[in-house]
């Protein structure tokens, strides 16, 4: 059974840090893509960044330059390191996994098929 648990969420000042952890078990698939979304109150929830088994990276442009997607293999997990935070970053965030892809091009929100249960960040100004 897949399993994602986030952790590192918390409250800091505008222009603070945190770096998010999802842990993963439950599956050993050699090719996957692992994504950080996140859910503010009232919107809906959108992709932040992504990674797969190659290493390979994307990020929405809102967080380009600031968020810093990474993986520890052997850990199995992965991070979301978060400088230079924004009131308008505050929100819920969540990771997911697309288990068996290649990569993580043309993969929209609905093919992200396992979730943890988010961790929340809030983002004081």
């Amino acid at each position: 059974q897949v399993q994602l648990v986030e952790s590192g969420g918390g409250s800091v000042q505008s222009g603070g840090s945190l770096r998010l952890s999802c842990a993963a078990s439950g599956y050993l698939y050699s090719s996957y893509c692992m994504g950080w979304f996140r859910q503010a109150p009232g919107k809906e929830r959108e992709g932040v960044a992504r990674i797969d088994r190659d290493g390979r990276t994307m990020y929405a442009d809102s967080v380009k330059g600031r968020f810093t997607i990474s993986e520890d293999k052997a850990k199995r997990t992965v991070y979301l390191r978060m400088n230079d935070l924004k009131p308008e970053d505050t929100a819920m965030y969540y990771c997911a996994t697309v288990l068996g892809v290649a990569g993580c091009d043309g993969l929209g929100r609905p093919d992200f098929g396992y979730w943890g249960p988010g961790t929340q960040v809030t983002v004081s100004s």
